[in-house]
């Protein structure tokens, strides 16, 4: 299906909310039956019929059509945020002393789930360099449920071959999940490659606003049930109508959004690269990235992310540089529309920063929709107070 169609079309019955051209909000926590049948049908299958808010609403609904169809998946629930997607996509699949194996340093939420909250019930999780398959299968144990993935990642970027991974889990019946936030469906599509859940932080390019919070989590229709009845409602931590309209509108100028991005991600990383002061760029779809040939493969295109790393052993003099940015705001997260810095030794406390240590130094830049011309004034004028 064309893109255009996804997040034009797909899903929106206009006919059915007076021929308006952006859907209605179905602000409503319940929903109404004639019969009693009606009722007890909805009561055995919640998945198959709208009976309450915390299940199914027609507005979330729409998006769940077309973030489905982006991912070429059978089907997709939507969460308020992206860790409550990971914690529900594993947690459906695991069962008391299972062995998980995960990429090493994922997303903060992740790993307090697999070294805080699953160990509780008997299940262990190694963390691998996940760049090569041969790491993925040395790792595997008899009793291994459960591969984790970020490709690429949201500090180095490390991919992983996603498809010989997928391929080797499917022989081993081991379920696999990937955090694709940084790519989108758009730049990589990892239901095709194999993977049997796809997730992202709609928080980021979906809403592209920083306005609201979401997380999708895409796969087979039977897996989106199995999930639905189970953690998705126990939980109750399914996404509001209103939060889902404001993805929808996101989605309307996705592939723009990431164009423009990405155009301009490009004039940044050449500047960075040729910044005397700077002294090491990471981004997956320049030349000289580690894994550039592998990227190429898996990934359409690469976003706003950008790591580097200034020429200084003080922490001060990253302190300095991040502090004297005018109109690039300190912040986490990405995908929006303001452009964001970060610096790594922020998560590091001071007496334990080590200059040796590259990913000490490390500042990580989101590109947003500002003009390319004015991201480079503000850099140059902060590269200008530093000794």
């Amino acid at each position: 299906m064309d893109i255009s169609q996804i997040v034009n079309e797909l899903g929106e019955d206009r006919e059915q909310y007076f021929n308006a051209v952006a859907p209605p909000i179905i602000q409503t926590s319940n929903f109404a039956f004639k019969k009693v049948a009606d009722l007890s049908k909805a009561f055995e299958d919640e998945m198959g019929g709208y009976l309450y808010s915390r299940g199914l609403n027609p507005t979330v609904d729409i998006l769940r059509k077309k973030l489905a169809a982006l991912d070429g998946a059978e089907d997709c629930l939507v969460f308020n945020n992206g860790a409550a997607a990971i914690f529900a996509g594993i947690f459906a699949n695991i069962k008391a002393g299972d062995h998980i194996v995960s990429v090493k340093n994922p997303y903060t939420w992740a790993q307090r789930m697999f070294d805080v909250i699953l160990p509780r019930f008997g299940v262990s999780t190694s963390y691998i360099d996940g760049t090569t398959i041969e790491n993925w299968k040395e790792a595997t144990k008899t009793n291994t449920s459960f591969y984790y993935l970020e490709s690429p990642n949201s500090w180095t970027f490390a991919l992983q071959p996603i498809r010989e991974i997928a391929a080797f889990a499917k022989s081993k019946n081991i379920t696999t999940l990937i955090d694709n936030s940084y790519c989108t469906p758009i730049y990589q599509n990892v239901i095709e490659m194999g993977i049997d859940m796809a997730m992202q932080t709609a928080t980021k390019y979906i809403g592209g606003h920083s306005d609201t919070l979401g997380g999708v989590l895409s796969g087979s229709h039977a897996m989106m049930k199995k999930i639905f009845d189970s953690e998705y409602l126990n939980i109750g931590s399914g996404i509001q109508p209103f939060n889902a309209w404001l993805l929808i509108r996101g989605l309307r100028t996705l592939p723009a959004r990431l164009d423009r991005i990405s155009r301009s991600t490009q004039q940044v990383v050449t500047f960075l690269k040729q910044h005397p002061k700077v002294e090491s760029v990471l981004f997956t779809f320049d030349e000289n990235f580690p894994q550039y040939e592998l990227a190429k493969q898996q990934m359409k295109g690469a976003c706003g992310l950008v790591t580097f790393s200034i020429k200084t052993s003080k922490r001060e003099e990253v302190v300095r540089f991040c502090e004297g940015l005018q109109h690039i705001m300190m912040a986490v997260s990405w995908g929006g529309h303001e452009s964001l810095v970060i610096p790594k030794c922020a998560g590091i406390p001071g007496n334990e920063f080590d200059p040796s240590k590259p990913e000490h130094r490390y500042i990580r830049l989101y590109v947003g929709l500002e003009e390319p011309g004015y991201l480079l004034a503000d850099l140059e004028q902060a590269f200008n107070k530093l000794s």
